[in-house]
């Protein structure tokens, strides 16, 4: 029979007539053959099925084989024996290389054929070995799919034990070696689909014998981070990834990250190529495993290896999401290496320039998936634009491009980038490892203590918070300056863009010290932000007359020194700047316009005076009851026989001279000596200036909802003390004023009225008196309400009506003096011009805490508050309402102020606000702010910054919305970009060092842990571990400023 069945197969007989005589032989193995017939039969067909000429010879001998193995099953057994299976293995059959996928096709079909046969299990023995071998020679990934086949078919033929282990191992290695030449569709899909299968028999072998997995995921990262350069491991090993539990994240990434054999060099090569699997089509989780361990490099502070990485990957990753299968792993992994990489923007421009082409092509195709993959790429791109923002040349066109997608807004892309940033990696890698020194999740940086600094520090972060200073700040062109307002730009930049968790302002310390105080020592802040805003004023009143005697390419910013300023400014005293064209920055954020009126109640002369501020020092009112005054439009009586009307308020006798100037930052160089005030009053009335009214914007309305103290005495609140600053004062007695007309003292109606409202009002309250019978100054620790909505009067009239016809007063006060029960009636009509309230939102507190202005604490609550707040549009209607002449209209109650402010705070409570300790940042909000004093006696506000609001002060050409400013604040100067990279780097490497020898040290290191801030009974000023002032380095015993 297999002579016939040799000679039909070759001859020329037409192929149906051939199909029909096999089919004949087939029948006819249900006959009797013996054992020779059957050996030939069997010898014949396997000499088609793996020499045969062309399909049909194959078939053919499949086809026969089957059916005389059915059948003579003994016969068959005796002939796939395990010599002829060796043989097949080891030598290959006649011309028939070994590794002929042909051979692994016989042998597995062999196998099935005698599955039920004894002998099968020798077989299984023998294949367990050879398998082995077989692929600890590599074969290509055909006749590895071939053999994957087999062993999922037949899992007997597995290597067990430790041999399990080393085929494992064995088979990772051979998968590394794959490579598919062709570029052909057809042939990268069979060799997909080649990998798969061999992906999958290593996950089968993984699920049943558990111990081999950690060795193959060895093996693995041995592969991908090996250093030879004369061998690259193929991309296929991706198709294991999506195989490895994602439970073993965590520890296969510390073992990884910690491991101290594991070299840079292998760890770099390692990532690189896990980020080359993304382009690996159908496998999943790849950028889960590349995204952690990018977490895991920064949580153990290898930046070098980031930033490596990162710089060399970044256009290969972007180029990926031109490829729909495999964007959206890409995408994943370019959004962290981009929001991670924050300290330089070096790896956001490389892929610049390729943003607006992928954009259009996406858009062209008019996919569902590729619309929203362009919301989610967008949302990257403005993210790192608001980041980096400065490069309106490279970033115009992505705006263009993108500008029919939505913006996230500003809260959002800051959340997104805290938490981001590789300094904000938790380390939760080892317990002794001490916490990354990174920005806090406020994403603020702190100022580090330089000793007994924390009023500087208290100050420049408020000043660093109101958002509009900062941004003109930032805006100055100040290339090749040594100015001081350079090195606030300095540091405003550096505050803004370093990623260290605080920074250390030692140049600009040095810089803006005033002379006279001593260094490491307690300094009154108030006294230091006066100093520092004076300075400014003046270094710039300086290179605007310099500018206008001088060609532009000469007038470079010089080094201007404290020495300088003042031997100047006298000559410049002299040249007030009345438009804003010619204001300095300091006049148009900070300066206003007080005006003092003196009536002579004797002959009814005047005089008057205006004086610029930057800003108003409020003393306390006496304990005298104020809850019930309101002021009405008054004129002064001409009945002064009984020494005329004494001032509404008397200041205390403890008040320290010197220190109640109204307007003590006037811009002048002589601004120090109180011009307003005539004659020599003696020093129990030092503070009058501080107490008189605008003749005609005297009202302020008393919010009647103030906190009580628990005897049912009401908290005094800011209002209540502006209110004193500007009440009327009758000036009599040994404070008489020199009339020029009289020639001699008479007593005299003194007012104040504001005319011109400053952009950011700074008000001092005067904590600090003078005890002359210890010689001591004291503080006073009473708690004062903070309103988030202060309205102040403001009289732009140019013309000033004489008081008899244009104002009266009435005051009902029973606990001052005898002459205060007098009560003045209008003399005239009512001026139907009123006082504009215009709205203020509190931007910053600096608190006090201590009990002494010679020791204690400073530290500020501030947020992001500009001219413009929405939230704000009601205190805007309000701001124009009259005076009423009828006291009932001048009450809280009566007012809609106390109900808007309520509701503006309601709105602001769910607003950031910081907590700035010198180098800790913390969250906190309004409602923590109006309580620190009740919680803490000690700890007071000091210096309040309100912003104005509703304001279009146009101090600036730019534009945020223009696409200039594209994170709202101005681009920085290239010279300041530079240096805040080239800080941000040694930054990282600073850490890495540090992390490299904490994980030296770990092994015989004992751990301790201390929790990172302040719990609800330590006040943030306290000098506690836990206190405000750490970094500083001199933490004496002394040191009574922290």
């Amino acid at each position: 029979m297999d002579k016939i069945l040799e000679g039909l197969v070759s001859s020329s007989h037409p192929l149906p007539v051939k199909r029909m005589i096999v089919r004949k032989v087939v029948e006819s193995a249900e006959h009797w053959l013996d054992q020779a017939q059957c050996e030939a039969m069997f010898d014949l067909t396997t000499r088609l099925i793996l020499e045969g000429q062309d399909p049909f010879q194959r078939q053919v001998g499949h086809q026969v084989l089957e059916a005389y193995a059915r059948y003579h099953r003994p016969e068959f057994e005796a002939f796939f024996n395990k010599t002829f299976v060796l043989s097949l293995l080891q030598q290959g059959y006649h011309s028939l290389d070994r590794k002929d996928v042909a051979i692994l096709d016989y042998i597995h079909n062999g196998l099935k054929l005698i599955m039920s046969c004894p002998s099968v299990l020798d077989l299984f023995s023998l294949l367990q070995v050879e398998v082995l071998r077989l692929v600890c020679e590599r074969p290509e990934p055909l006749l590895c799919a071939r053999l994957s086949d087999l062993l999922t078919d037949f899992v007997q033929c597995i290597p067990k034990g430790k041999l399990a282990v080393t085929f494992c191992q064995q088979l990772v290695r051979t998968i590394g070696h794959f490579q598919c030449q062709s570029t052909q569709e057809k042939e990268l899909r069979e060799y997909v689909s080649q990998v798969t299968k061999v992906s999958n028999l290593l996950q089968n072998i993984w699920k049943a014998e558990p111990s081999t997995l950690l060795p193959s995921l060895q093996e693995i990262f041995a592969s991908i981070s090996s250093t030879d350069a004369s061998f690259e491991p193929s991309v296929a090993l991706a198709s294991l990834v999506q195989h490895i539990p994602l439970q073993m994240i965590t520890v296969l990434i510390r073992s990884l990250t910690t491991d101290p054999n594991v070299k840079d060099a292998s760890m770099t090569q390692a990532l690189c190529r896990m980020i080359d699997w993304l382009s690996w089509p159908l496998a999943q989780h790849v950028d889960t495993w590349v995204i952690a361990l990018l977490k895991g490099l920064a949580a153990v502070q290898k930046f070098t290896i980031l930033i490596d990485v990162t710089l060399l990957k970044i256009e290969l990753v972007f180029n990926r999401l031109r490829f729909p299968l495999v964007r959206p792993g890409a995408l994943a992994v370019l959004s962290h290496m981009l929001l991670s990489f924050q300290h330089s923007p070096e790896a956001f421009h490389l892929i610049v320039p390729h943003v607006v082409n992928l954009v259009h092509s996406l858009r062209s195709d008019g996919l569902p998936s590729s619309t929203a993959f362009l919301v989610q790429l967008t949302e990257l791109i403005h993210c790192m634009m608001y980041h980096y923002s400065g490069f309106p040349d490279l970033y115009e066109p992505i705006l263009e491009a993108i500008k029919d997608f939505p913006k996230p807004s500003e809260e959002k892309i800051k959340l997104i980038l805290n938490q981001s940033a590789w300094t904000s990696q938790s380390n939760a890698l080892a317990s002794c490892l001490s916490r990354l020194s990174g920005k806090s999740e406020t994403g603020k940086t702190g100022l580090i203590n330089l000793g007994n600094t924390c009023y500087m520090n208290s100050v420049i972060q408020a000043l660093f918070m109101a958002t509009d200073f900062r941004r003109q700040v930032l805006s100055l062109n100040l290339n090749g300056c040594n100015s001081l307002m350079k090195k606030l730009q300095h540091l405003f930049a550096f505050l803004a863009h370093t990623q260290r968790d605080a920074y250390a302002p030692r140049i600009f310390f040095e810089a803006s010290r005033p002379p006279w105080f001593t260094p490491r020592s307690q300094q009154d802040c108030s006294e230091y932000l006066r100093f520092l805003l004076d300075r400014l004023h003046e270094e710039e009143k300086i290179l605007k007359v310099q500018s206008s005697h001088k060609p532009p390419e000469s007038l470079g910013c010089m080094d201007t020194s404290l020495q300088d300023v003042v031997s100047k400014a006298a000559g410049l005293a002299e040249t007030p700047y009345t438009s804003d064209g010619e204001k300095t920055l300091i006049e148009k954020m900070f300066g206003g316009k007080l005006r003092t009126h003196i009536c002579c109640l004797n002959c009814r002369s005047t005089s008057q005076k205006v004086e610029a501020f930057t800003d108003l020092s409020l003393a306390f009112c006496p304990s005298s009851p104020m809850d019930s005054l309101s002021f009405q439009d008054a004129a002064s009586s001409p009945n002064t026989q009984d020494g005329g009307l004494m001032r509404a308020c008397v200041p205390g006798p403890l008040e320290e001279p010197g220190i109640c100037n109204p307007a003590p930052a006037a811009f002048v160089c002589d601004s120090a000596v109180d011009e307003r005030m005539v004659g020599s009053p003696p020093d129990e009335f030092c503070c009058t200036g501080n107490t008189s009214v605008p003749n005609e914007s005297s009202k302020i309305f008393v919010n009647k909802d103030v906190p009580q103290k628990p005897g049912g005495e009401t908290t005094p609140s800011v209002t209540d003390l502006l209110n004193y600053f500007l009440a009327p004062e009758i000036l009599t007695g040994d404070n008489q004023y020199y009339c020029e007309n009289c020639a001699s003292l008479q007593n005299a109606e003194k007012t104040m009225q504001i005319t011109e409202e400053p952009e950011y009002l700074i008000l001092t309250l005067l904590r600090f008196s003078y005890d002359q019978k210890y010689h001591v100054r004291r503080k006073i620790l009473d708690n004062v309400s903070l309103p988030l909505v202060l309205e102040l009067p403001v009289k732009r009239t140019t013309s000033f009506s004489s008081l008899s016809e244009s104002w009266s007063i009435d005051v009902d006060f029973t606990d001052i003096s005898e002459n205060l029960a007098k009560k003045l009636k209008p003399s005239g009509t009512e001026e139907a011009c009123c006082p504009k309230l215009v709205p203020y939102l509190l931007s910053s507190v600096v608190v006090h805490s201590g009990i002494s202005s010679e020791s204690g604490h400073y530290y500020s609550y501030a947020r992001n508050v500009t001219g413009t707040e929405s939230s704000l549009q009601m205190c805007h209607q309000s701001a124009t309402r009259t005076l009423a002449s009828s006291q009932s209209h001048l009450l809280a109650r009566d007012c809609p102020s106390a109900v808007i402010e309520q509701d503006v705070e309601n709105k602001e409570m769910s607003k950031e606000w910081f907590l700035f300790n010198d180098s800790r940042v913390t969250f906190t909000s309004f409602q923590s702010v109006q309580k620190i004093t009740s919680r803490f006696p000690k700890d007071t506000a000091y210096v309040l910054l309100y912003r104005k609001q509703n304001s279009t002060n146009g101090l600036s050409g730019n534009n945020s919305t223009s696409g200039l400013w594209v994170n709202g604040d101005p681009p920085l100067q290239k010279e300041l970009m530079d240096a805040i990279t080239k800080d941000n780097k040694l930054y990282l490497q600073e850490q890495e060092l540090n992390a490299r020898a904490r994980a030296l040290q770990a092994a015989s290191a004992s751990c301790s842990f201390r929790p990172n801030g302040f719990d609800d009974n330590d006040p943030p000023g306290s000098c506690g571990p836990t206190g405000g002032g750490g970094g500083g380095g001199f933490n004496t015993v002394s040191r009574l400023v922290f």
